[in-house]
């Protein structure tokens, strides 16, 4: 998921996706662990994911303290 497309997305769906990244890198470390991760770059891929969205939600929040 690229910037634009995690700003396009409503709070809930932030929460929801930061929630199913989170889930698919717990899953993406297990998987390498027990050597069945074939391909290794879907870890910081994921991990990027989760900024991303964390960046977006800590812009929002700071919009709304700013706007207050």
């Amino acid at each position: 998921m690229d910037i634009e497309r995690a700003r396009e997305l409503s709070d809930s769906e932030l929460d929801e996706a930061l929630k199913q990244a989170k889930q698919d890198l717990w899953s993406a470390r297990f998987a390498l662990s027990t050597r069945q991760l074939n391909d290794t770059s879907t870890i910081p891929q994921t991990r990027r994911t989760i900024a991303r969205i964390l960046t977006v939600q800590r812009e929002r929040s700071l919009a709304e303290t700013k706007s207050a």
